[in-house]
């Protein structure tokens, strides 16, 4: 059985790690590579960057911080933000990123998951998706553009139609940005891990609302994720990944210590 993951989450606004709450509201937190290597020394598995307004403002992710962040980090990290070509990619795994992830451009042209995953495989692939749960219809749905708050709109894809079809064209790993849950320290939504969980044969990420060391592990050992994504817990100290990973542990999760 493959160690379940633990993996803070640095949102990258004009070159520094911002959090909001359901996407909104962002605080700046600090300078990116500082945290970085914090968080490696920490005894994170793995790292994801989103630059959180590079596809709402029409660009790609700002490279200068790939390459410092590569030279001093030793785990893998995943990049995303305005990923919509081939050669953005190729840039973003020449300055050392392990992984890209696509969330808006893969909504806007389905076909670049295939193409990239064709390109550098299936494992440098992933999917990210902004899900919103509709209270008055109980559905799921996915949003795009969700990095301004301004252009955010929410897609004719219902989650788990989008799921599977990603699947299909190539994406190696997904990520569940719960947007609901996003910032707000309650827990992840079990409810609707499991039913992605039923339809995601790629590992599967969660991602928004871990507020206690108890919401990782319902998230792995209720919904079977893969890893758990979380932010502010671990930039604001309320959560030691050393500590969380011992918590685990003796709970019976497999996990890399």
């Amino acid at each position: 059985m493959l160690a379940k993951r633990i993996i803070p989450c640095l949102d990258v606004r004009d070159g520094q790690v911002v959090k909001g709450v359901q996407f909104r509201n962002h605080e700046i937190i600090g300078d990116i590579v500082p945290l970085a290597k914090r968080y490696a020394e920490e005894g994170a598995d793995e790292l994801v960057f989103y630059d959180i307004t590079a596809s709402s403002d029409g660009r790609t992710v700002d490279k200068s911080w790939v390459e410092r962040v590569a030279q001093v980090i030793d785990i893998p990290f995943c990049v995303a933000g305005g990923i919509k070509t081939i050669e953005d990619a190729e840039k973003l795994f020449a300055f050392g990123a392990d992984k890209i992830s696509i969330n808006s451009p893969a909504l806007a042209d389905p076909n670049l998951i295939t193409a990239l995953a064709d390109r550098f495989g299936v494992q440098a692939v992933v999917v990210g998706i902004d899900s919103w749960f509709e209270k008055e219809t109980g559905k799921y749905w996915v949003n795009q553009y969700t990095g301004d708050e301004k252009r955010t709109r929410q897609t004719n894809w219902q989650l788990l139609d989008w799921v599977q079809e990603v699947q299909k064209r190539g994406a190696g790993e997904i990520v569940l940005n719960m947007m609901n849950q996003d910032g707000v320290r309650n827990g992840y939504d079990l409810t609707q891990l499991k039913l992605v969980r039923e339809v995601c044969n790629v590992p599967l990420i969660a991602s928004g609302g871990a507020g206690e060391m108890v919401h990782f592990r319902d998230a792995f050992t209720q919904a079977n994720v893969d890893g758990a994504l979380a932010a502010s817990v671990f930039h604001k100290r309320i959560i030691e990944i050393g500590e969380l990973k011992e918590y685990l542990y003796a709970e019976g999760v497999e996990i890399r210590r």
